[in-house]
């Protein structure tokens, strides 16, 4: 356990305590939402090209794991004042907590990486002016509304781009998928021991609950400090968050699978399947497509920016918020803008879209599983939660979901050194 100097880092590093109150949604709908980044959307494209409609049932199973995870990550918030990663280094020391920072940071680079590449391969498909052009400016206006505005402003805005995931139900019904199937799918689960099947379930489940987004979870719910009724609200807004973040992946798998599934086109990113889409279900579902694209980097980036902000100034005990002036917090923007930095320089250097969504597949199988298991024994600990620890019943869910994990992202390994051997 650390000493009392550390506990006094972790606290001087985290969010401002407000005073306790009811908290509106936000937190739960806008890491939820997260969770539909670029890099998923590519995953799910390819699922939906490779496998059509068969691997529906992996995405609903994906809600209830995800509510699960945000439910936890909330409660360490409310409970402790500080986010996951600032708990583990109050809790368990330096050591511990940059063995979880670089496990954090590992995921955060690659997929922050991935996702600008991806809102500049969404604005190509809205314009037809190359990608690259599009990435410093995007970066620049990303960084620039971190620094210079309040955060709760922002959050405000961002809790209503997941609307724009609108755009793939409309490029799922236009693609005019047989949703017979589609619900057949679901509640008759078939799966087969084959590298589209086993790949394609594994792959959804490591790039779904990745860490950056439970550790954005309990950043903003410790901003709130809600009291008991807040936390209520704020399960619900998970819950909502969640559903929406469900059915966008539902509408992404239907869209690809209803059109380069059926044609047996292979696909290996979110731009490639909204090209393919044009000759086969119009140009309007193809512009839908990346409109949907477009909100989901815009939405991901700043919480996968803002997250690897937290997470290092808490885990080195600097101060620093979101809410707080440049002037206070250096240390903490220069975290947030170089990693946007290197994210640009990394997409600007042309690394293949696939060869990033395979890299972010790995981070994910490294990062997850440990962060998860720090999350649920933090949650469970009565010495940091009191009153507020998770119950049995919601920490047998989160270990289970951390086993579901553990055994996907090893399984997707393995199974992806097997083919590049063979």
């Amino acid at each position: 356990m650390a000493d009392a100097t550390l506990v006094q880092g972790a606290q001087r590093s985290a969010p401002p305590e407000k005073k306790a109150q009811g908290a509106g949604f936000g937190p739960g709908f806008v890491a939820a939402g997260s969770a539909a980044d670029p890099t998923t959307v590519g995953t799910l494209a390819v699922v939906g090209a490779t496998t059509v409609y068969a691997l529906s049932w992996v995405v609903v199973l994906l809600v209830p794991m995800l509510t699960v995870v945000y439910w936890i990550a909330a409660s360490v918030g409310a409970a402790t004042h500080t986010s996951i990663q600032g708990a583990i280094r109050s809790r368990y020391g330096l050591a511990w907590a940059v063995i979880a920072l670089v496990s954090i940071a590992a995921i955060s680079i690659v997929t922050l990486t991935a996702d600008v590449e991806a809102a500049g391969a969404s604005l190509t498909l809205l314009t037809g002016i190359p990608y690259r052009s599009f990435i410093i400016p995007f970066v620049v206006v990303i960084g620039w509304l971190l620094v210079a505005h309040r955060f709760d402003r922002i959050e405000r805005w961002l809790s209503l781009l997941p609307l724009a995931f609108l755009a793939y139900g409309v490029s799922a019904y236009l693609a005019h998928a047989d949703w017979g199937a589609v619900f057949r799918a679901i509640f008759r689960p078939q799966f087969q021991l084959d590298t589209a099947f086993a790949g394609g379930a594994l792959a959804l489940i490591g790039t779904t609950l990745t860490s950056y987004q439970y550790v954005w979870e309990s950043v903003q719910v410790a901003a709130r400090a809600p009291n008991l009724a807040g936390q209520r609200l704020l399960r619900l807004d998970v819950l909502l968050g969640t559903l929406v973040a469900g059915t966008t992946f539902l509408f992404i798998l239907v869209a690809t699978g209803a059109t380069l599934g059926a044609q047996g086109i292979t696909v290996v990113t979110a731009a490639d399947a909204a090209n393919a889409l044009r000759p086969l279900a119009g140009p309007y579902a193809a512009i839908f497509f990346g409109i949907g694209l477009l909100g989901s980097a815009v939405l991901a980036v700043p919480v996968i920016v803002g997250s690897t902000g937290y997470a290092v100034a808490q885990t080195f005990g600097w101060g620093g918020t979101l809410d707080a002036p440049l002037r206070e917090a250096r240390p903490f923007y220069a975290i947030m803008l170089g990693s946007l930095a290197l994210a640009a320089v990394f997409a600007l250097a042309g690394v293949s879209p696939i060869a990033l969504l395979y890299g972010a597949s790995i981070a994910a199988g490294i990062a997850g599983p440990i962060t998860l298991c720090f999350t649920v024994m933090i949650a469970r600990d009565k010495k940091t939660m009191g009153a507020l620890r998770i119950g049995p019943w919601l920490a047998t869910a989160g270990w289970i979901v951390t086993g579901i994990v553990t055994f996907a992202s090893i399984a997707y390994i393995t199974l992806q050194t097997g083919m590049t051997k063979g």
